[in-house]
């Protein structure tokens, strides 16, 4: 394809009313009995676009998504983006006191949800946890009305939503979307960092449109390929990496609400699906669960978002059809992307060289804590410079600033080495956090929501190796002074009070956490502890 075409875009509502132009009614999305070309794709992102304008929403406003993967989802995203304010994804598996900051720190006026994901009910725990939001008076539900039947007030259906786009004209709508470049901000996506809270990384609609082409390139996606996105919508890997991409190479999004490896086997077996990128822990279900399976269609894989062992990259290429498997490396912070592996390298290569090439337009450098460069094959920390750097964190000028260096360059606290032949290895995280099945978690935001379980008077938490997950963590806890509280009761705590991957496997009860002169745990010696008991 001419892909000048879509590079000279600029930005992603553009993006899918060009989609439409090219590809028109070739599949664009399939989910469950909803198929959309992209004809239509294009048309319903339009009337989106135009019931967002009539909703009051004006460039620069932010607009929250706190939904699961689905056809409507990809709609209200490029609605809310097509009216020229930042999109807000939220994580599906917060609870209400975690998705409650994120919506007030990024000051959300309105917000897109739906009703009983995994058995929650998000617009009640927002009630409860925070019913100042301001959020809460335009709320859109994909899916119906919240589960106690009482809406909040503003509350309408996705379809009435839609309905009143008549109040803004196709014009209207076009020259809102003509007005946005590639500079302007797309969305704010919020990650851990050392402070424990999360900050809103704020992405830009050129650097994402850019660095995408670039990985889906790399990745091999072609026109015709039907994709099946695993990866939730509300990180770049789901949605930037996933429909984004769907569109820019004339793919198939083919969206997962929730890992269920036999329904995802049968996914591919009825939808013939040739792309497939997830965690390695979906790679190793795969294999272990698909006997019988005719799993003949896949053709390109991406291992991503944890350390990839050799021995599992082995047996994707010799068990499975894929003709090629990439890995890489980015954060948040670079919208997502640094570098990538080659399809051609070798499974031994690309797991230790795990980050592969840094993408053309990015440098990378290797340095000391003195902040000077350091020659091939010595760690230090990876510094990342080139036109994917967040524009900043949103409304926090002094992490920016102490995450972004004057000359351009983005600490991204995290340990490596570069060969001379340019390839990076991701060995260790500056910052504590650790991944576990596929999510970054930070500790110190662990840490604070456990002081909240009663009887916890002081919690340190770090990561273990955890052979299905990647990473869990493990929770270091001094008891109140005649507290009887026990590691079931902290448990069961967490499992109501925290998003599932960031709930502790691991409790022990210690008389005090080591510390150092100035007071700071230290989590050296309490890792040394795990090394112990294994």
């Amino acid at each position: 394809m001419a892909q000048a075409n879509y590079r000279n875009l600029r930005s992603i509502p553009a993006l899918a009313q060009w989609a439409a132009a090219r590809y028109g009614d070739a599949e664009a999305v399939v989910d469950g009995a909803t198929r959309l070309t992209f004809d239509d794709l294009a048309a319903r992102a339009l009337v989106a676009t135009r019931a967002t304008m009539a909703l009051g929403i004006e460039p620069g406003d932010r607009v929250a998504i706190w939904a699961p993967n689905r056809w409507e989802w990809i709609v209200a995203a490029l609605g809310v983006l097509g009216a020229g304010a930042w999109l807000v994804p939220v994580n599906t598996r917060f609870k209400g006191d975690e998705a409650a900051y994120v919506l007030e720190q990024a000051d959300v006026a309105a917000l897109f949800t739906v009703d009983g994901f995994l058995g929650a009910d998000y617009v009640g725990m927002l009630r409860a946890s925070a019913p100042q939001l301001r959020c809460l008076d335009r709320v859109v539900m994909i899916d119906g009305t919240p589960l106690d039947g009482t809406p909040c007030d503003g509350a309408v259906a996705f379809d009435d939503f839609l309905a009143t786009a008549g109040a803004v004209t196709d014009v209207e709508a076009r020259a809102r979307i003509d007005a946005i470049g590639p500079g302007d901000v797309a969305d704010v996506i919020f990650t851990s960092g050392t402070t424990g809270r999360p900050k809103g990384v704020m992405l830009e609609h050129g650097a994402s449109l850019h660095a995408f082409d670039l990985w889906a390139d790399g990745f091999g996606l072609r026109e015709r390929d039907r994709y099946l996105i695993v990866n939730p919508f509300f990180h770049c890997f789901g949605y930037k990496a996933g429909w984004m991409a769907c569109l820019m190479k004339g793919a198939t999004a083919i969206p997962l609400a929730v890992l269920d490896v036999d329904g995802l086997i049968q996914l591919v077996e009825r939808e013939r699906v040739s792309a497939l990128p997830g965690p390695p822990t979906l790679f190793t279900s795969l294999l272990d669960q698909r006997e019988g399976a005719d799993l003949s269609s896949l053709r390109i894989g991406f291992v991503g978002a944890s350390t990839v062992p050799p021995e599992l990259l082995r047996r994707v290429r010799s068990e499975l059809s894929f003709d090629a498997l990439t890995t890489g490396y980015g954060l948040t912070e670079s919208t997502a992307m640094v570098s990538v592996t080659r399809p051609d390298d070798e499974p031994e290569r690309i797991a230790f060289w795990n980050g592969g090439y840094p993408l053309p337009g990015i440098e990378v450098a290797i340095v000391d804590d003195d902040g000077r460069r350091l020659p091939p094959d010595e760690p230090g920390e990876i510094l990342v410079r080139g036109f994917s750097v967040m524009r900043g964190y949103y409304e926090d000028a002094a992490a920016t600033a102490a995450a972004i260096d004057p000359d351009g360059w983005l600490r991204t606290g995290d340990i490596g080495t570069c060969s001379d032949r340019g390839e990076l290895r991701i060995s260790d995280r500056k910052k504590d956090i650790y991944i576990c099945g596929g999510f970054n978690v930070s500790p110190a935001e662990v840490e604070n929501l456990l002081l909240g379980c009663d009887g916890i008077s002081q919690v340190a938490v770090v990561g273990m190796p955890d052979e299905r997950m990647g990473e869990v963590g493990a929770a270091f806890i001094v008891r109140r002074l005649g507290a009887e509280l026990t590691a079931e009761d902290v448990m069961v705590w967490a499992r109501a009070h925290l998003a599932n991957y960031k709930v502790p496997r691991r409790v022990q009860f210690v008389d005090a956490l080591p510390l150092n002169a100035s007071g700071k745990v230290l989590k050296g010696p309490l890792r040394d502890l795990l090394d112990e008991a294994r």
